[in-house]
């Protein structure tokens, strides 16, 4: 056993150094809303709610067509009510981290798929210019899948689209109930990568 689990792990060592390591940053616009059997406020629906997201990637190419892409992205998101012309405008900011699979063909376009967790660095209710902190009010950590696509030029720029699939509910116990409401949506950005061989 104790040879098996050795070689097993200079087998992984081995992997690692061959594997072709690019590191890169992003950023770009979330489209984020609120969904859930509570999402509604008052019977009045959420809207989507535009936000920034940016931050660093490693990308890990596992063979020719398939890497792995951990990401480390500080993103803003929440959603908007309206209703008789006023707004009521929830923040919720995370700093996420996806750890994405990716299909990538020769010709520059992916595919990418993969779990995310966020943990919460601030939430804020505003309205009529005012904006009081409801942190306390939301739990600290949030799941999500992503599905995404793209195209990759060969100097290392990319341009891609995820949707952010809300797995978890995001709001704190109420009286002993968790509210069923869950925060997901899209987002739409640039990348560049470098280190490896931008091929």
């Amino acid at each position: 056993m104790k040879k098996v689990f050795i070689l097993s792990v200079f087998t992984f060592i081995g992997f690692a150094i061959q594997a072709q390591i690019k590191y890169g940053i992003k950023a770009g616009a979330n489209f984020t809303t609120f969904s859930g059997s509570d999402a509604k406020m008052e019977g009045i629906s959420p809207k989507y709610k535009v936000g920034f997201a940016g931050g660093g990637l490693v990308n890990i190419q596992l063979s020719e067509m398939f890497s792995l892409q951990p990401e480390v992205l500080y993103s803003l998101e929440g959603t908007t009510y309206k209703a008789q012309g006023e707004s009521v405008h929830f923040k919720t900011d995370y700093v996420n981290i996806p750890v994405l699979a990716q299909y990538n063909n020769p010709s520059g376009f992916y595919a990418e798929t993969g779990p995310q967790v966020g943990f919460l660095t601030s939430a804020k209710l505003s309205a009529d210019g005012n904006s009081v902190d409801i942190k306390d009010g939301f739990k600290k950590i949030n799941f999500s899948w992503g599905f995404g696509a793209g195209y990759k030029l060969s100097n290392g720029l990319g341009i891609g689209a995820r949707y952010n699939l809300g797995l978890t509910s995001i709001a704190d116990e109420d009286g002993g109930e968790s509210p069923k409401i869950k925060v997901g949506g899209f987002h739409l950005g640039l990348s560049y990568t470098f280190g490896g061989a931008n091929e």
